[in-house]
């Protein structure tokens, strides 16, 4: 990859989800038609950025690799005013990438969210649940009340909810659903067993 765009930036947001969901990544990745070198790659390139002395933020950062967002309004959340940006990302176009700003340019948010108008999905039960198919969101809403645990890494997140009367805890990476341990198991092992990966 020549340059760092947004081909490159999902190549990022996938080696964060590979940690949960390897399969889904590798496929996601190939259709970008992109190497394990490419991904590698992008992902060192984005961490220089982000760790530059002369990096001029995060919000900059996301205009300069996504380019402009596809709309940008004001939000209100609590007693604090935000901007809301939006960008769209082919690996999924129902869904667009979301960073919530300070006035001052400070990045409050970033993750994956609902395109507007876009058709969530049917959230009743546990079998519901499937990896990629949900929002931080959309779990909290189809759940309610749910409560928030600390995330095993920055861009992870966990929310703690009973379904139908099961205990659930959901993990998502960049807003995005990746696994959920029922009844304290999680494919077939004892949540807490295993951790992923967190470089």
């Amino acid at each position: 990859m020549t340059s760092f765009g947004p081909a490159a930036f999902q190549l990022v947001l996938l080696r964060r989800m590979s940690d949960f969901q390897p399969e889904l990544a590798d496929e996601a990745r190939r259709r970008l038609g992109a190497s394990l070198a490419d991904q590698r790659e992008a992902n060192k390139h984005w961490q220089a950025m982000v760790r530059s002395p002369r990096s001029r933020g995060a919000l900059a950062r996301y205009r300069s690799v996504l380019g402009p967002p596809e709309s940008a309004e004001r939000r209100t959340i609590g007693d604090l005013e935000c901007e809301a940006l939006l960008w769209p990302l082919p690996l999924w176009p129902d869904l667009r990438f979301e960073v919530l700003a300070a006035p001052d340019g400070a990045v409050w948010n970033e993750w994956l969210v609902r395109a507007p108008g876009a058709r969530g999905p049917v959230l009743e039960s546990p079998d519901d649940l499937r990896p990629w198919s949900a929002t931080v969101d959309e779990v909290a809403r189809a759940f309610a009340p749910v409560r928030p645990m600390e995330g095993t890494a920055p861009t992870r997140w966990r929310l703690a909810f009973a379904a139908r009367g099961r205990p659930c805890v959901a993990e998502f990476t960049y807003g995005l659903l990746q696994r959920v341990a029922v009844d304290g198991v999680v494919d077939g092992v004892v949540d807490g067993a295993r951790e992923p990966d967190g470089s």
